[in-house]
């Protein structure tokens, strides 16, 4: 394990390899609004929010050799190693000034869960589930792509059934331990976000203190 952090660390100055982090999977469905739930949570309790995907887009636009060979993988319509995204992940955390983590569509499936645990030693916190109807998803995807709806639909549908197959694993894996905080992501945004402060408030007046 240690050869991944010192690699992930070159560069990154003098921080240490065995830095204390919180880490919170933030996971959810295609039209959950995850991601602007990530977005009111780090201006409002000061975590960094890391995306997946967009770490690798990063990487195979720098044009790494790392970068090329996740560019050929999506290419050929294989699915990125674990290793690959995690230790992505890992240098972002190693790089960055903070010690709070929303890390935002990982792990997709059980394999990227047992992975990053076992990879990086970290164990999250608890896992900021955002639950959706099928229906509310697709209805609010369909509103983001007018005029497209013929062509769409499948896609979509695709999407959904991959999520529910590899994700939910992931899903009850934390919940048996206690980790899951399921938000109704139904609602509108504003109330949406009142639920997940009540989540995240606790805490923050803990370490306040």
């Amino acid at each position: 394990m240690g050869t991944v952090v010192d690699s992930a660390n070159q560069g990154a100055g003098s921080l240490p390899t065995n830095k204390k982090v919180t880490v919170i999977f933030v996971l959810g469905g295609p039209g959950s609004g995850k991601g602007t739930q990530c977005t009111n949570i780090v201006e409002n309790f000061g975590y960094t929010h890391l995306s997946a995907g967009d770490l690798l887009r990063a990487e195979i636009k720098s044009g790494s050799e790392n970068g090329t060979m996740i560019s050929n993988m999506i290419k050929e319509g294989k699915i990125v190693p674990s290793e690959v995204t995690i230790k992505l992940l890992q240098r972002a955390i190693q790089e960055n000034g903070n010690d709070k983590f929303l890390i935002d569509g990982f792990p997709r499936n059980e394999e990227n869960r047992a992975a990053f645990e076992l990879v990086t030693g970290i164990e999250p916190e608890f896992v900021l589930f955002f639950d959706c109807p099928e229906e509310e998803m697709e209805r609010r995807l369909l509103g983001r792509n007018q005029g497209r709806e013929d062509d769409n639909i499948d896609t979509i549908r695709k999407r959904f059934k991959v999520y529910m197959e590899s994700s939910l694993p992931v899903i009850e894996y934390y919940n048996s331990k206690g980790k899951v905080r399921k938000i109704d992501a139904a609602k509108p945004v504003g109330e949406v976000f009142e639920a997940v402060k009540a989540v995240f408030a606790p805490a923050h007046e803990k370490v306040a203190a």
